[in-house]
């Protein structure tokens, strides 16, 4: 398979990062990951990319991740995938968004995921992966692709920084097990798509960033460990 091309667009107050993923060699056929807000301007990114969306991914269901899945699953016909454990906040998106955001339209998912699905959509192949700690159902969306390895990680791993734990459901230690697994799993090259901030590497963060500290003693061979990927 070709190298993904992702596109990215940072939407809403909050900054979030959504995305348009498509696989090079069937440039017409999409997936868009976490659209947060300003659903006009995703729908004009999408007629412009000359793609058709296939399915609308969701690594979490907080409100600046979802605020645009109802229009944008309206307008394409796309089915969305949403974590098992956190369909509630979608089903009912007013009641969990904090004064002064949004008016934001509830949506009922066609698909959950819980981890350990594989997807084939676009084009491109996906290994959903239990992330929690952010979020209690959040997942991270791992592109298969030997030579290009990338994660869809929501809001688990920053550049310089990881997922904040003090809203309701987060936890440390979870999320800091959750990153773990990402840095055993897949090499240090594979490309992180993170739900704010810039586009990083395994390989970057777990060299540099800060809230890494420990899980770089006891993760120490993460960049030779065999990828799912490959």
């Amino acid at each position: 398979m070709s190298a993904p091309e992702v596109r990215a667009f940072t939407v809403g107050p909050v900054q979030e990062n959504c995305y348009i993923v498509r696989n090079g060699a069937e440039p017409t056929r999409a997936v868009i990951v976490d659209p947060g807000d300003e659903p006009e301007r995703l729908l004009a990114a999408i007629d412009a990319l000359g793609v058709q969306i296939e399915a609308i991914l969701l690594t979490h269901c907080h409100f600046d991740h979802i605020g645009a899945v109802a229009p944008l699953a309206r307008a394409s016909g796309a089915p969305v995938y949403c974590p098992e454990i956190e369909r509630p906040l979608l089903a009912d998106i007013t009641r969990w968004t904090p004064p002064g955001f949004g008016p934001f339209e509830s949506y009922e998912p066609e698909h959950t995921v819980r981890g350990g699905e594989h997807l084939s959509l676009a084009g491109l192949e996906f290994d959903v992966i239990f992330t929690p700690g952010h979020s209690p159902g959040h997942v991270t969306y791992a592109v298969r692709s030997p030579a290009h390895p990338a994660l869809l990680s929501g809001d688990v791993l920053f550049q310089g920084s990881v997922g904040r734990v003090d809203l309701p459901g987060g936890d440390w230690p979870t999320l800091e097990r959750s990153i773990g697994s990402l840095l055993a799993a897949y090499p240090p090259e594979t490309v992180v798509y993170p739900g704010h901030m810039g586009v990083t590497t395994l390989g970057r963060e777990r060299d540099s960033n800060p809230f890494l500290s420990e899980l770089r003693e006891r993760v120490p061979n993460a960049s030779t460990a065999d990828s799912p990927a490959a």
